[in-house]
């Protein structure tokens, strides 16, 4: 018997999922009947998977997206009020849900760029996964090389490790609350994509929610000076990295992932 067999004795099967052969690039999971996206800042998970997000609202599945931190470090103004800041970037996150079709936000508040990836943060993730139970969670890479971030990094440890937390029964027993083990773990900003999601009829949707974050156009997406030409800019960037994510798979356009089923 290998370590791999036994790794999976008394393992529930999760899957509704068929695992891509070895070396091949998976195309597009069956609609979760519940998806949970988990991203540092308000707007990473529009930038990250917001056409996925959006293609499987509109076939059904219940989209909620987490935002670990307030954002409140989210703009170049060095005279910008913290508070208003944070204030405005929840309302445009809840915009943004909308127009993907998202059924719920959940905040967890932690400072801007002071994320860390500590056992309370963890059990706050994990209570969220076991509230939501999602079939499928999304979030970032953490093992992106020469990330800078170290926000984006720390968010996708709370990922990872929320999963195993909220997976097995005597982790934060205090929280009395079932384990939730999910089907599948995406992670988008991948150096090592092995699944694409197609997203043809669904990135104007992308498009509008990330549009939806105004207090980011100056720092994020380069809208400032002449708003026509420059948001017609930013929307063609990502149009082309849609493009390239879709070209990994065949696809006209997509998202593209790391995709992790042996959770």
């Amino acid at each position: 018997m290998t370590a791999s067999d036994q790794e999976d004795i008394g393992r529930p099967v999760a899957s509704y999922l068929a695992p891509a052969p070895s070396g091949a690039v998976g195309v597009d999971l069956p609609v979760p009947g519940r998806a949970l996206a988990i991203g540092a800042h308000p707007d990473d998970t529009d930038f990250g998977c917001g056409g996925t997000l959006a293609k499987w609202a509109a076939a059904g599945c219940v989209v909620t997206e987490l935002v670990l931190t307030d954002g409140s470090k989210g703009s170049w103004d060095p005279t910008a009020d913290r508070a208003e800041l944070v204030a405005l970037r929840r309302e445009e996150q809840r915009a943004a849900a909308a127009a993907l079709g998202a059924g719920s936000v959940v905040f967890l508040d932690h400072v801007d760029g002071e994320l860390t990836s500590g056992l309370s943060e963890r059990a706050e993730v994990c209570r969220v996964i076991r509230e939501i139970r999602p079939d499928v969670v999304l979030g970032h890479d953490p093992w992106k090389r020469y990330r800078l971030h170290p926000d984006h990094r720390h968010a996708g440890f709370l990922a990872v490790e929320g999963i195993v937390a909220a997976r097995d029964p005597h982790f934060y027993p205090e929280q009395g609350l079932d384990p939730h083990r999910p089907a599948c773990l995406l992670l988008w900003e991948a150096d090592e994509v092995d699944h694409v999601e197609g997203i043809e009829g669904f990135l104007d949707t992308k498009l509008a929610a990330l549009l939806a974050h105004r207090s980011q156009w100056v720092s994020t997406m380069g809208i400032d000076a002449d708003r026509t030409a420059e948001e017609e800019g930013f929307e063609t960037r990502i149009r082309q990295r849609a493009a390239e994510a879709g070209a990994v798979a065949g696809l006209p356009i997509g998202e593209a992932f790391k995709r992790i089923d042996r959770l």
